[in-house]
């Protein structure tokens, strides 16, 4: 057996180059090209002179390489990694969330060791931060708070070591995403998540499933993710040939394609969906998907009042902004007069930011053209 010491890290690239950041050590896919350079190098051998051998290459200190540069590596590559390490004959070697085959290669053949990063777990302070800051985050949606409270309480036990999976459902734009957020900003990190409505061809069944070792994957970004937290939008979206990718995950915590595997323990997926009740949800997922959701919480409709609180947050938001120029050019007033009519319309929350930000910057322009700011009409 090879001296080389293997060390493998499982988890977001900025935990792992904390963990081996070196100035001494070189990238895999450099020693990679360079043995690519050489091998097509020709040399001319003269006859009645004596040819110099060429210099041995030294032998490296510190190879590393990153999840994303196993793509750049020709498919042989990956199937006699091994012998490529064997080779290249560096004293240690780290890998960043290799692909299975890698991984089975070096651990037969090296000395190998494995790492995992932590992630933020659920804790009683979590809870009651989530419990005293979701209504300043928050409109509306006094029964979403005591459900998640519920659902998220499982994941403070140590003993807890498969995903907690919610179903949040109801109309766009009434909070869903932003609660996702919010419980993810508690726990740290930048939040994983996917857009469940783009998974319909050809590409996102590899991605889902897994294709080519060179293709972006479902498995490899959630190797990657630097939260607890995994968002799947629009989970209703999504063809149902990809539902029986999750049965596993959903069931034990565990996602498996054909070049990764990852184990999630106690983490926290959230679905969201437009659907209306839960016999919907279940008709349209079967049971088989549907048993697998440890809660299902709607989010109702906001009410003329909720929404005008939306707007009140939005425009306070926008007003601590500005310079004091611009705070000087406009009325405050004058900005909720316009959007206060919203309040009775159906189907505008999601888009009450853009409007917001669309009446503040015309009574801006109009004040600065020396123009009469006036009560700007929304665009439908």
């Amino acid at each position: 057996m090879s001296d080389t010491k293997v060390r493998i890290y499982y988890g977001p690239l900025s935990w792992f180059k904390a963990e081996v950041e070196s100035k001494e050590q070189v990238g895999l896919l450099d020693i990679v090209y360079e043995r690519d350079e050489a091998s097509r190098k020709h040399t001319v051998v003269v006859e009645g002179q004596a040819s110099k051998p060429d210099a041995a290459a030294p032998r490296p200190g510190r190879l590393f390489a990153e999840s994303s540069d196993y793509a750049s590596l020709n498919e042989h590559v990956i199937t006699n990694f091994a012998s490529l390490i064997r080779a290249v004959n560096p004293k240690h070697l780290y890998l960043h969330n290799p692909p299975a085959r890698v991984q089975a290669q070096v651990q037969r053949a090296f000395d190998t060791k494995v790492k995992s990063y932590e992630y933020p777990v659920v804790t009683r302070d979590t809870l009651r931060d989530f419990r005293d800051g979701f209504e300043g985050h928050l409109v509306g949606q006094t029964a979403v708070k005591e459900a998640l409270l519920a659902a998220l309480y499982p994941l403070m036990n140590p003993e807890h070591a498969k995903p907690v999976v919610l179903m949040f459902y109801g109309p766009s734009g009434v909070g869903k995403t932003e609660t996702a957020q919010f419980v993810n900003g508690l726990l740290g990190g930048s939040l994983m998540r996917k857009q469940f409505s783009m998974f319909h061809n050809d590409k996102f069944a590899s991605y889902v499933f897994g294709g080519s070792h060179s293709e972006d994957s479902f498995a490899r970004d959630l190797l990657d993710r630097e939260s607890g937290v995994i968002l799947i939008d629009e989970f209703d979206k999504a063809n149902s040939v990809f539902h029986s990718a999750f049965y596993q995950v959903f069931d034990s915590g565990v996602y498996e394609d054909k070049n990764y595997r990852v184990e999630l323990g106690a983490s926290l997926i959230i679905c969201t969906s437009n659907y209306s009740t839960e016999d919907e949800i279940r008709k349209a997922l079967g049971d088989a998907l549907y048993s697998r959701f440890d809660s299902l919480i709607r989010f109702d409709s906001l009410t003329k009042d909720e929404i005008i609180e939306v707007i009140d947050r939005l425009v306070q938001d926008r007003f601590s902004k500005l310079t004091p120029e611009e705070e000087k050019a406009l009325d405050i007033a004058k900005v909720r007069d316009a959007l206060y009519p919203l309040a009775s319309r159906a189907g505008n929350v999601r888009k009450l930011g853009k409007l917001t930000d669309g009446v503040v910057s015309l009574m801006l322009v109009r004040s600065m053209l020396d123009d009469s700011p006036g009560t700007p009409e929304l665009m439908e």
